[in-house]
């Protein structure tokens, strides 16, 4: 039997970084069997393939569990209410939920019989409602009508509640932080405590009431131990390593001072470092909550996405029009849509003419006409009129299905610097514990006492405690993002700020991003027998109440010149050519040069109509009685900053391109007027990542900016994806940076506060390594060998103290950043 190769991906839960999901990775490489294995710590998502006769499923499963951590099936449940007829008895409830339990898909049924409906939650994947339908009827009872059908996204559920677990958890190690901090370090700069802790007449209060405090915040951190140790046992350190041993030190030390205190040694009342474990705890559960805020964004823009299809289809069977769900659309099937609905699937024109809203996939705001045989894609909007489409792909295969695989798949890159930090801890951890213990026992064989030994080795653990190292990257990043947004530019994590800083070349999408997406009237030429003015009002006239694109530009024009309006009468739309309308007797004709042509209308204008095609700009003829008699000319005007932005870019050494679904023609003159360097034209919306792709294989940092759902994939797959905050939704979840204001100039904000903060991270990064390399030796005793003095842990502990103060006040130092947009 031939061996059978399976791919497969499962979720994967008690990763806290980067240096779980490698343990994973390398746990699972050393598999026979097993022939690769790929853990996405953004994601939380293990992708594997494996030889199936060699290892099975619940074997990769419990490989993992074995070392801490859990795998879950990576799929999507959703779940409905199905009415049910004729059951009498509970007897008849069980039959339906034995009958349903056998199908494969069904991961929860309950069938209660009062209220005579089965919930169900099911794989949509591996099994559709109507073969649960037919199970019911099978079983001998009658499936009713849905009543209600709503997707259960469960990634969405276990992220909300980790969300919610961790703001608890920092509430309450804040609520017991604050007093313990004023306790313990209060009475230094001369703040009132009661007398009966104060430290000099009741040393043991002041001390339990500190260990009283402290208790409950390391309860609420309690994951930091019981992960943290457990990754030493696996040899696999990890942050959560440094924060255990960091605090688990300070607190032991602490317990042996209360036990000095109750001896008699009343000094060591100065020597609590109870405060500094408990703060370590509360910065952390605060980190780790901003992050796991930040990780819950991704699945809501694939929420978003899907939101995007409609939920019913009209299906014209046997000559009848009936109406069910999505789900339930076939190959084959033909679908009724009706003008203003949305297209349920993909699929070809088989009746009627119209004009269909594409922008939320393409991105381009002019409506695309369809006749018979033109393909129209799900979720794309029927402006005009009724037509009917055979199906040609549902489920999985339509285009925006493909769109969110496309999404799910370039979403959750790695940022270099967080990686960095998760691998140097992992050879930190053991160095300074090798050092705490070889000094303390090399002191100890000297001849010093175990309490000298002990002071060694707690000094050593508590002045490398990790939280300067720890604070170097996150409070760069939170003053970087806080300062992001004051100036316009929401930045949704430290990797999209560490990254923004590598950009050498950044992708512009055209519409609504270098443009302003919205057609206006740029040009008005007449032969001289009528004024721009009156050409003007002919063609409002002809367009009023019009709500193509195109005819909203020239009614606007219009109404912004307060001119008046003419009677129009006997209204034609042509489809994909124009308008024909009568205006006081005379016949008028407003539409493309095909229209002219069918009409035998001599063009005398042309080369005045190709200047303005060349210009990227939509030339409209209108003719009078079969005279033509002017042009209108409609583009979509670039933004007033992209110039100078793009100008601002090229300055800071980035090329610049831009992408784009127009023809090449009007790609080239948008691109030469703003200065672009690559102009990508004729790119279908799928095609986008892909032309992202190939400039990252260039060698290239690619960032992506733009505005529409096509933008998606390519702004997920770009190292960084930037969205403008007048565009769609799913865009700005997509995106790891969201220009709130719109205006192309934030890109270079975005850039150059990313430059900052990196050098400001590089900085902490630095002073915290060398705090350490010259910390680590004198709390060994360095100086004690030629007659200097021994470090006592109170100092090791304010040095530590002083380590994360510096690197905070330098971190803070960002606040002062203005964004440099002038000429220099």
């Amino acid at each position: 039997m031939d061996n059978r190769n399976v791919k497969a991906t499962f979720g994967v839960e008690g990763m806290t970084c980067t240096a779980c999901a490698k343990a994973v990775e390398r746990k699972l490489s050393k598999e026979d069997g097993v022939i690769q294995a790929n853990v996405n710590f953004a994601t939380e998502k293990l992708s594997v393939e494996y030889v199936e006769d060699k290892i099975t499923k619940e074997e990769i499963f419990n490989i993992v569990k074995g070392i801490g951590y859990l795998l879950r099936e990576d799929r999507q449940l959703k779940e409905i209410n199905i009415p049910i007829g004729g059951m009498t008895c509970s007897s008849c409830a069980a039959a339906v939920e034995r009958k349903l339990k056998k199908l494969d898909g069904v991961a929860d049924i309950s069938v209660n019989l009062t209220t005579e409906k089965a919930h169900i939650k099911y794989d949509s994947s591996k099994l559709r409602i109507s073969q649960i339908k037919q199970e019911i009827e099978k079983a001998g009872y009658k499936a009713l009508d849905i009543e209600r059908e709503a997707s259960v996204d469960k990634e969405g559920e276990r992220r909300q509640r980790e969300i919610s677990t961790l703001w608890i958890k920092f509430v309450i190690s804040a609520i017991f932080t604050a007093p313990l901090l004023y306790i313990a370090m209060g009475h230094m700069v001369g703040l009132p405590l009661p007398a009966i802790i104060d430290p000099h007449h009741h040393p043991i209060n002041f001390a339990m009431l500190q260990l009283v405090l402290t208790i409950p915040v390391m309860v609420a951190g309690y994951r930091f131990y019981t992960v943290g140790f457990k990754s030493l046992i696996r040899r696999s350190p990890n942050m959560d390593s440094l924060i255990a041993i960091g605090t688990s030190a300070a607190f032991i030390y602490g317990l042996y001072a209360i036990y000095e205190i109750l001896k008699g040694n009343s000094h060591m009342v100065m020597e609590l470092y109870f405060e500094t474990a408990a703060v370590i705890i509360t910065l952390i559960l605060l980190g780790k909550y901003l992050e796991a805020v930040s990780k819950g964004k991704t699945s809501e823009a694939i929420k978003k996405l899907m939101g995007m299809q409609p939920k019913t289809a009209i299906v014209i069977q046997d000559g009848k029009e009936i109406v069910i769900p999505i789900e339930e659309v076939e190959v084959g099937d033909v679908v009724l849509v009706k003008p203003g609905e949305k297209i349920p699937v993909d699929g070809v024109v088989v009746e009627g003419n119209t004009s269909v809203d594409e922008s939320m996939l393409t991105g381009e705001s002019i409506p695309v006409e369809k006749h018979q045989g033109d393909k129209v894609i799900g979720g794309s909007i029927n402006k005009y009129g009724g037509i009917k489409f055979e199906a040609t792909k549902v489920g999985k295969d339509t285009a925006l299905s493909q769109i969110i695989r496309l999404v799910e798949e370039a979403q959750g890159s790695k940022a270099p610097i967080a990686k960095m930090a998760d691998i140097i801890s992992g050879y930190f951890v053991p160095v300074v514990m090798g050092i705490a213990i070889l000094a303390s026992v090399l002191w100890y064989l000297t001849g010093e006492s175990t309490v000298f030994s002990l002071t060694i080795f707690i000094s050593v653990l508590v002045i490398a405690c990790p939280c300067a190292l720890g604070l170097a990257t996150p409070t760069a990043i939170m003053v970087g993002t806080g300062k992001g947004a004051e100036n316009g530019v929401l930045i949704k994590g430290g990797g999209a700020l560490e990254m923004t800083h590598r950009i050498k070349t950044i992708v512009f999408d055209k519409t609504g991003t270098i443009t302003e997406g919205k057609p206006k009237v740029t040009d008005i030429i007449t032969k001289g027998k009528f004024s721009q003015e009156d050409i003007l009002i002919l063609a409002a006239s002809a367009e009023r109440g019009s709500e193509h694109p195109l005819g909203e530009a020239i009614v606007k024009e219009h109404k912004d010149k307060n001119l008046n309006y003419r009677d129009a009468k006997d209204f034609k739309a042509i489809p994909g050519h124009g308008i024909e309308v009568t205006i006081d007797g005379g016949q008028v004709l407003l539409g493309n040069k095909k229209l002219m042509k069918e009409r035998n209308i001599t063009i005398s204008l042309e080369e005045a109509s190709d200047n303005l095609a060349n210009e990227g700009k939509t030339p409209m003829y209108i003719s009078i009685d079969n005279e033509l008699e002017g042009i209108i000319a409609v583009a979509d005007v670039v933004k007033e900053n992209s110039k100078l932005a793009i100008e601002k870019l090229h300055r800071m050494g980035i090329q610049v391109a831009m992408i784009t679904g127009d023809n090449k023609r009007t790609a080239q003159a948008i691109g030469k007027e703003v200065g672009i360097d690559i102009i990508l034209a004729e790119v279908l919306p799928e095609d986008k990542s892909n032309e992202v792709k190939k400039l990252q294989g260039e060698g290239k940092k690619v960032a992506m900016v733009g505005d529409g759902i096509n933008d998606a994939p390519a702004l997920a797959q770009a190292d960084v994806g930037i969205a403008i905050g007048s565009g769609t939704d799913v865009a700005m979840e997509s995106a790891d940076i969201v220009l709130m204001k719109s205006d192309l100039m934030d890109v270079v904000t975005a850039i150059q506060l990313s430059r900052a903060t990196i050098k400001n991270i590089k900085q902490n990064l630095f002073w915290a390594f060398a705090y350490n390399t010259a910390g680590i030796p004198l709390a060994a005793g360095v100086l004690h060998i030629f007659g200097g003095p021994l470090l006592d842990p109170m100092f090791a502990a304010a040095a530590m103290a002083l380590s994360s103060v510096s690197v905070v006040t330098n971190a803070l130092r960002l606040k002062g950043f203005k964004p440099q947009l002038g000429d220099k």
